[in-house]
C-alpha cells in the first residue's frame, strides 16, 4: 500500500473516531477506446457517360469471351420489378384499380430476396407508405422509372411521348417524389418505360447523371395470366450475371408473386445467389 493510500485511510478513521463521516473515496471517470466514425454510406457504382455526355446502358454483367470463362462466371442474378403508374392514371386508381403489389413484396422479404425496384414517381405518390416501406427496407433499392411513365422515343407500346427538353426534367421529378415519400435507398439508375431508347433519348438524359439499365431476360409477366409459363421462361433465360425485368402492379401483372414462389427456390437450387443492381453492376 503506497504512503498517500495509507494516510487516507488513517485520516478516514480518524474523522470517523470523531463522530464525522469519513468521505467517499473519488470515483475515477472510467477511460475507453475512442469509438470508431460511423463508416460513410457506400457510394453506388455507375457506369462513366458515353461519347458527348451520352447516358451510359448497362443491360448484365459480363462473364467473358471464352467457354471457360463463361463457365467460371460466378452464378448471381439480379431480379427487378417495374412499378408502374402513368400520370394519367389516377382516376382509375380511385376507382379501385390497384397498381401496387404488397404481397409480392411481403414474398420477396419472406424469402429475402435482395431486389431492385425501378419505381415512377406517380406511382410513389399514389402509394406513399408502401414506397416508403420498400425505400428504407435495407432488401431492396430504389431507382428511377420516370416520373409518368411516358416513352422517351415514339412509337414505344402506345405510350405518350416526352418531349425531348423535359426529359430530364421528368427524370428528377420522380427523384422528388421518392424524397417526399421518405424513399431512403434510392440509387442513380434509370429504366426506360417500356424499354425504349434511341440516341437523341441518350443525349438529352445525360445531364440527368444516371445509368441506364435494360436487362437480358424478359420474364413476360406483363398482363400474363400463366405464372407456370412466365417461371418458365425467366428459369430458361438466367444465366450467371443476368438481370431479370418483372413487374410489380397486379392489375398489369396479376401472376408475378406466384412465378416469384416458383423461381426463387429453383434458381437457388441450381446455385443462384440474387443481387441488387447494384452489385450485379459493381462485379
Amino acid at each position: 500500500m503506497t504512503a498517500l493510500t495509507v494516510a487516507g485511510v488513517l485520516l478516514g478513521g480518524a474523522l470517523a473516531g470523531c463522530g464525522g463521516a469519513a468521505p467517499a473515496p473519488t470515483a475515477l471517470a472510467p477511460t475507453s477506446p475512442t469509438a470508431p466514425a460511423p463508416a460513410a454510406p457506400k457510394k453506388p457504382p455507375t457506369m462513366a457517360p458515353g461519347p458527348a455526355g451520352r447516358t451510359p446502358v448497362f443491360e448484365r454483367r459480363p462473364t467473358g469471351g471464352s467457354a471457360a470463362e463463361k463457365a467460371a462466371a460466378e452464378k448471381v442474378v439480379a431480379l427487378t420489378f417495374d412499378a408502374d403508374m402513368t400520370a394519367d392514371q389516377g382516376a382509375r386508381a380511385k376507382a379501385g384499380e390497384r397498381f401496387d403489389n404488397p404481397e409480392l413484396i411481403a414474398l420477396l422479404r419472406r424469402l429475402k430476396v435482395p431486389s431492385t425496384v425501378f419505381m415512377t414517381g406517380r406511382w410513389a405518390e399514389e402509394y406513399p407508405a408502401q414506397a416508403k416501406g420498400i425505400g428504407t427496407d435495407d432488401l431492396f433499392e430504389v431507382a428511377n422509372h420516370s416520373y409518368s411513365h411516358y416513352a422517351f422515343t415514339a412509337d414505344c407500346y402506345g405510350l405518350p411521348v416526352v418531349a425531348k427538353d423535359t426529359m430530364t426534367r421528368d427524370v428528377e421529378r420522380a427523384f422528388s417524389a421518392f424524397r417526399q415519400a421518405g424513399v431512403r435507398n434510392v440509387v442513380p439508375y434509370f429504366r426506360f418505360p417500356g424499354g425504349c431508347y434511341d440516341d437523341a433519348a441518350l443525349r438529352a438524359l445525360g445531364p440527368a447523371d444516371v445509368t441506364a439499365v435494360q436487362w437480358d431476360v424478359v420474364s413476360g409477366d406483363a398482363f400474363a395470366t400463366d405464372a407456370g409459363a412466365v417461371a418458365e421462361q425467366v428459369l430458361d433465360g438466367v444465366r450467371p450475371g443476368s438481370l431479370v425485368v418483372m413487374h410489380c402492379t397486379r392489375s398489369a401483372a396479376p401472376v408475378t408473386t406466384e412465378a416469384i414462389s416458383r423461381i426463387v427456390p429453383e434458381l437457388r437450387k441450381r446455385g443462384y445467389r440474387f443481387v441488387k443492381v447494384s452489385e450485379l453492376m459493381e462485379g
